[in-house]
């Protein structure tokens, strides 16, 4: 009996791991909606086993910055890779610049808008 369980939980294993990773996300929705302590198992489970990791998709995106062997071509890759820094860094700051531009005009507008109010006292504002 144990025997068949153990088989039924292998194979039904293997077909979703067959079906990837939205397979064992709905199996374990399905088992969270019907019989909650299923769908805590199967979530469990799938934290235990790392099929919910993306490591390989890190360990890829960084492998790309890894030296290539080809010295022209690392060094033309670092030099751009420093460009797009710095002009990431002066984009920043010009958006900075216009964020505190568009807020001082904002709060000249009001304090504008305070003074000519009627019965509003201008003279109370230091």
């Amino acid at each position: 009996m144990i025997d068949r369980i153990a088989d039924w939980l292998k194979s039904a294993e293997a077909w979703l791991d067959a079906r990837g990773k939205p397979a064992w996300i709905a199996a374990m929705v399905i088992g969270f909606v019907f019989v909650w302590p299923i769908g805590l198992a199967i979530l469990l489970y799938m934290i235990w086993s790392n099929r919910m990791s993306c490591k390989s998709r890190w360990r890829s995106r960084h492998a790309r910055f890894a030296p290539t062997g080809n010295a022209a071509f690392d060094e033309y890759r670092a030099e751009t890779l420093r460009r797009l820094e710095e002009e990431q860094t002066a984009f920043t700051a010009f958006l900075d610049r216009l964020r505190k531009a568009k807020d001082k005009a904002e709060f000249e507008q009001f304090m504008a808008e305070r003074r000519t109010a009627p019965g509003g006292n201008g003279d109370a504002v230091a």
